[in-house]
């Protein structure tokens, strides 16, 4: 991973870490860190980060609505960091954000992954963002829940969710978009969509996924399972609490 290693914002202590059985991530040492809470203002703690930076990663989105409303925290966040990113000199930010068309019924959590990124370039910084489907590795929440949910249910009673289409694209593929945009002016004030080739559902990508780990899985899909009941259910089959669970399986009827 090291030709990805300015990406790492913060190198953990030890070296590495493990984000699941699966997966063990380098990371390299960065001069980068988080703001300091002791500057006072939030956007003089993402200044003194900033300083000497050209281009600046926005990798950040709540999502979970355990304390509120987590629409709220993503404006305030995001609009101090491109005030921030402002007054430091930064010539541009490259932000990951979700797939999914304007104009459609989409789900709050798509709806903030938008409006995010239209924050962040408010204050005058040019923004290249990225929106990205469900993204393939450790640490994807999407991705996670659906490698819980098909390691641990033989038999899932699935709810309407699984038939939606979806473009999945691997982490690796999406970090060497986000690096490649360094070296890539074009893309600067544009909406990169990063989906993958392949169109699949939910479902699909469960039994994909159970073949590969040479698990036999059945789905059974009932479509009364509303979004509350099935955060319940991912809380309670998975690691994933219900307050992240909830607004992410309200974007799962959007075909992303």
């Amino acid at each position: 991973m090291s030709d990805y290693s300015h990406l790492a914002g913060h190198r953990l202590p030890g070296g590495s870490f493990t984000l699941s059985p699966h997966v063990a991530w380098l990371w390299a040492d960065c001069a980068m860190s988080p703001p300091d809470p002791a500057a006072g203002h939030p956007t003089l703690g993402y200044l003194a980060a900033m300083q000497g930076c050209a281009v600046a990663y926005y990798l950040i989105h709540s999502m979970s609505d355990a304390r509120g409303d987590f629409t709220r925290r993503d404006r305030e966040a995001a609009t101090i960091f491109g005030e921030a990113a402002r007054a430091a000199g930064i010539e541009r930010i490259i932000y990951l954000g979700g797939l999914g068309e304007d104009g459609t019924r989409l789900s709050q959590h798509l709806r903030s992954r938008h409006e995010v990124g239209a924050l962040l370039g408010a204050a005058g910084v040019p923004v290249t963002e990225f929106r990205a489907a469900i993204i393939v590795g450790s640490g994807s929440v999407s991705f996670e829940m659906v490698r819980y949910l098909t390691e641990r249910l033989p038999v899932m009673i699935a709810p309407k969710w699984v038939t939606t289409r979806i473009q999945p694209i691997h982490v690796l593929d999406v970090i060497a978009y986000l690096v490649a945009a360094l070296a890539t002016p074009e893309s600067t004030g544009r909406i990169v969509e990063i989906g993958g080739s392949d169109v699949l559902t939910y479902g699909d990508m469960m039994r994909r996924y159970a073949r590969i780990r040479g698990l036999v899985r059945k789905l059974l899909i009932v479509p009364v399972f509303t979004p509350r009941l099935s955060s319940y259910w991912v809380h309670i089959v998975t690691p994933i609490p219900a307050s992240i669970a909830r607004p992410l399986i309200d974007g799962l009827a959007n075909e992303v």
